[in-house]
């Protein structure tokens, strides 16, 4: 994904606050406007103070009043108006940034299992939270002070010829200096910076293992090995990151260089035409603050485009995840069946993880509503990925699986899995209350149903015993951390859910 194109799909996000986007932008013009006349005044106040004035006080203070309120009045709109737009933009900034976040999640959690498969929990954590803070700060920083900055450079030359095109030449010059200079940084930084963000990745990756598997970690001794571990990432992207920033550090020397040069130009060149009478005192004072000005502007557009270039790999790897379009989705004109009956067929059923060896094959079997089936075999023969393939996790390569007779790929996701009650060979909890749990399988439940879903799992007297009962956090550390993780999980596999899939060492039965 280009630079351009980063960019422009970063201010697309917008789209929905779309008004307040346009009134900034607005401000920002006008900024830039005001930024370039105010010194402009200043330089006629210069002329007029250095020229023959009325010999009166109040004459030369009436000559000199229109100018000075001018100029004030600017000064004190440019402040008025930074304060309003850095006030407005901070805020349509936070608002975008947490809505993205929140569709960004959502997205994520609907990809399916295979995506989640190949794709580490940390590095997705790392990029949806370096993607959105990154979104923020470009907002926030486009429309506080680049955007402006970007106007006043381009207002900047045209008016500057027609005001003196003589003591112009130099900024124009400068001018070009900066987007060569920049451009040859870009160039040489980018595709180092997109390896920096895969070392970034690694490191996140290595720190979410290690931590997501503490117990594991301290109970084999490998405290040392994986700090070891983490070190070593860390000095790969160390190894990786120096080279980008040396080529921003000699940016950068540069960049102070060829200031300091052009004010001793603007200098020099202003006061030779001064002297050949092709050039005020006024406008060399004007130029000077362009020049002190447009310096900065300059500068603000560098530290941007540095920026947005160490962030740019971020922004690709988060808009990547963002287009990844589910494999299983629901089709067109899905429907929700609501409350099913529970017929489930498997008609010549095959799947495979990676298109060589068959995961399910030819599978065929019918359980009707009530019916008890097993489906029992070895590891590795497809028991897991037949309930998966039910649940919608996969859809098979070939053959149907229907319910009540109609095709599952025909029901919407959220409609068939309602229907199905999976109970894991593995405790899965959410660091939450008991009853938040318990409700996993039943939002609505009610306080009556969780508490007879834990008494039919043997679980409401040591839940009752806990001072803060149903509320109390599963991830708690407390003496009956245990006991709680054990009740909900029992818990969840009974009347909360409307039909389940239990397991008993490896066994499935379908109710």
């Amino acid at each position: 994904m280009s630079f351009i194109r980063i960019y422009l799909r970063v201010l697309g996000l917008l789209r929905s606050d779309a008004k307040l986007a346009i009134a900034l932008a607005l401000a920002n013009i006008a900024l830039a406007g005001a930024q370039f006349v105010e010194p402009v005044l200043l330089g006629r106040i210069v002329d007029v103070l250095s020229g023959a004035l009325p010999s009166g006080l109040g004459s030369a203070a009436r000559m000199l009043a229109p100018l000075i309120g001018a100029w004030v009045g600017f000064g004190l709109f440019i402040i008025a108006a930074s304060t309003l737009v850095a006030w407005f933009a901070d805020r349509l900034a936070h608002r975008r940034r947490n809505m993205v976040l929140a569709d960004y999640f959502e997205h994520v959690l609907q990809l399916p299992l295979a995506y989640h498969f190949g794709a580490h929990s940390g590095r997705q954590i790392k990029v949806m939270l370096s993607g959105t803070d990154t979104l923020w700060w470009l907002w926030v920083s486009f429309f506080r002070e680049h955007f402006a900055a970007f106007v006043f450079i381009a207002l900047l030359l045209p008016a500057s010829l027609a005001l003196n095109w003589r003591l112009a030449l130099p900024l124009i010059a400068l001018c070009l200096a900066f987007v060569a200079l920049t451009m040859v940084v870009m160039n040489k930084a980018f595709a180092m910076q997109t390896a920096v963000e895969r070392q970034y990745s690694d490191v996140a990756e290595t720190a979410a293992d290690a931590l997501g598997n503490v117990a594991l970690v301290q109970s084999y001794a490998r405290v040392e090995l994986e700090v070891s571990s983490l070190k070593s990432a860390v000095d790969s992207l160390l190894r990786a990151q120096m080279p980008v920033l040396s080529w921003w550090a000699v940016a950068a020397v540069l960049t102070r260089a060829g200031t300091t040069l052009t004010l001793l130009v603007i200098l020099l060149v202003g006061a030779y035409l001064k002297l050949v009478g092709l050039a005020s005192v006024g406008q060399i004072v004007s130029f000077m603050s362009i020049a002190a000005l447009l310096i900065a502007r300059l500068e603000q557009a560098v530290s941007f485009s540095n920026r947005l270039f160490l962030d740019a790999p971020k922004l690709a790897d988060f808009f990547g995840v963002f287009d990844t379009v589910p494999a299983v989705r629901d089709r067109p004109g899905a429907i929700d069946p609501g409350r099913v009956r529970g017929a489930v067929e498997f008609k010549d059923v095959s799947f495979s993880y990676d298109g060589r060896r068959a995961a399910v094959a030819h599978l065929s079997f019918t359980a009707s509503p009530g019916e008890r089936i097993a489906l029992v075999g070895p590891t590795g023969s497809g028991k897991s990925t037949a309930l998966a393939l039910l649940h919608r996790a996969f859809d098979p390569q070939s053959g149907a699986i229907l319910i009540d007779g109609r095709d599952i790929r025909d029901l919407t996701l959220g409609g068939l899995r309602r229907n199905i009650g999976v109970v894991f060979q593995e405790t899965l909890l959410f660091n939450r209350s008991i009853a938040e749990n318990l409700r996993v399988g039943k939002p609505d439940a009610s306080e009556q149903e969780l508490r007879e879903a834990a008494a039919r799992a043997q679980a409401l007297q040591f839940i009752d015993a806990n001072e803060e009962g149903l509320q109390a956090r599963v991830g708690k550390p407390n003496a009956s951390e245990q006991e709680l993780r054990e009740a909900a999980a029992r818990a969840l596999c009974s009347k909360t859910h409307r039909s389940s899939f239990s397991t008993r060492r490896r066994a499935r039965s379908i109710r």
